[in-house]
Formats: C-alpha cells, structure tokens, sequence
C-alpha cells in the first residue's frame, strides 16, 4: 500500500497579494488616473474661461490660432489633434461669439482658412492670466508641471505606437497608427 506524503497548499500569490498590489484594482489604472486628472484639471480651468465665454475646447481652438492665424481648417485639426466633424461646431460657435472668422483659401477654393478677429486677438490678452493662475492653484511647481507634460507627451506616443485608434495626423483625420493611414469613421 502506497502512502502519500501530505503536501502543504501552495498558497495562491493573488490571494495573498494586499489589494494594492492587484493588477485589476481601480486606483492602480492609468487609464483611472488619466480621467480624473483631466476631469479635475478642466474644472480648475472651467471659473476662468466662463468670464471669457470660452470652454475648454474653444480655449484649445484660441491657443492654437493666438500661436499661428490664420490656419487651415486641415492644420489646425492636425494641431489640436481632432478630427473635422469634431472641430467644426466648435470653430462656429467661435465665429458667433465674434472670436474668428471661416473664410474660403484664396489659393485653394477647397480650404477653409480661419483667422483670429480684432476681439479675437484682444481676448489673448485676458487669456495669458490663465497659466500662472492654474499653477497658482494646482499648488504644483512648474518644473513639476513640464516633467508631467513631458511623461504625458510620451504616453501619447506610446499608445500611438501600440495602435491607439483615433490618433489624429497630419491631415486631421484619424489614422491608423501602424500605417500612418486615414481610418474611415465606422
């Protein structure tokens, strides 16, 4: 008659890992973190562009065009990283608000160019309060500020380079990270 040696349990690591470690625990996402630090960073923005009439996306739309007007509908889409369907209302309310104006290229009767107006390039000057008061009250130092810019700018890539859907290039559309080629909206 054959006897078995009792064998002691092999404990499982899951089991007795403490819940901080669990792979699946929420506070441990990235993607967890991502959106709500960018749901609490927007809302320390929100108080300063509502006196502007501005959301966050219009504010993007100004920054970019207070950097370089007028701009194709095509390269401010590539900068801003959005497609056409999703820029446009925010370029007509822009234009409603007095903010721009949608003009047809010259050169190219295809291209729609966007300029700043008169009451667009005096908001700029309301607008350069914003920074240093979004740093004054994250109460994060600005050194602290461009390394979690520059950690976040390597994500992006990351996840582009993964095959990030919606990555948005050059043209403005969505593009297919391994082929650099525009994805069709489904």
């Amino acid at each position: 008659m054959q006897t078995s040696i009792p064998r002691p349990a092999v404990p499982d690591p899951l089991t007795l890992d403490p819940p901080a470690l669990d792979p699946l625990a929420l506070e441990r996402q990235v993607c967890f973190a991502l959106a709500i630090a960018s749901r609490s960073v927007l809302a320390v923005y929100r108080p300063l562009l509502e006196p502007m009439g501005l959301t966050h996306p219009q504010y993007l739309v100004m920054l970019a065009l207070w950097g370089r007007s007028p701009l194709s509908v095509k390269d401010l889409g590539a900068m801003l990283q959005l497609d056409s369907p999703t820029l446009s209302p925010l370029l007509k309310r822009l234009e409603a608000a007095g903010f721009l104006t949608r003009t047809r290229s010259r050169n190219d009767e295809r291209q729609l160019a966007i300029e700043l107006t008169e009451r667009g390039r005096a908001l700029r000057t309301d607008a350069e309060r914003i920074p240093p008061t979004i740093v004054s009250r994250l109460g994060i130092e600005v050194s602290a500020l461009e390394s979690l810019h520059a950690a976040l700018t390597s994500l992006i890539a990351a996840a582009r380079a993964a095959g990030a859907v919606g990555a948005v290039g050059a043209v403005g559309r969505p593009e297919d990270p391994r082929t650099s080629e525009p994805v069709e909206a489904s």
